[in-house]
């Protein structure tokens, strides 16, 4: 399901969904330790794992870009900047599992914007095959796939 995207009072908020049949505990290590963080965002690395601490994300040309924590409650909240934006994951037990918010919150909407989105789409379909035990195989063609959905999704907004 394609994240919705509105224009709100400070900027725009993509909101993603995703229902988990795994327990909130595995989705959360799923995003926060580092081990399992590098098999969906190896980017990604959390330094301090608490309100205030730092997440790096590796440029893959030999710098470091520092994200802040704003927001942190175990298993269930873990917000973070993301350039000018912030990220936010939330997680709420279900009997069946987990369900998952995250939510990108956009200052502005650039060229580049459906490419993240698109890009937090299949690491959010990523997490739920790794959790079942599935792979996969071409993240890329995953991306090309969505990536059209969401340029006319954001075109709609703007």
């Amino acid at each position: 399901m394609i994240a919705t995207i509105k224009q709100v009072d400070d900027g725009y908020m993509a909101r993603f969904e995703r229902h988990f049949k795994h327990p909130v505990e595995r989705v959360w290590a799923m995003l926060t330790e580092n081990e399992k963080l590098k098999l969906w965002f190896p980017e990604l690395a959390i330094e301090e794992l608490r309100e205030g601490g730092i997440i790096q994300f590796d440029m893959q040309d030999g710098t470091y870009e520092k994200m802040t924590i704003t927001d942190y409650s175990p298993k269930s909240v873990l917000e973070f900047t993301w350039a000018d934006d912030l990220v936010r994951f939330e997680l709420y037990e279900e009997s069946a599992g987990c369900f998952c918010i995250m939510k990108e919150k956009l200052q502005t909407i650039t060229e580049h914007t459906p490419r993240d989105l698109a890009g937090w789409h299949v690491c959010l379909d990523v997490i739920q095959a790794l959790l079942d035990g599935r792979v996969i195989e071409s993240r890329k063609q995953e991306w090309e796939k969505w990536y059209e959905q969401y340029k006319n999704a954001v075109n709609k907004v703007i």
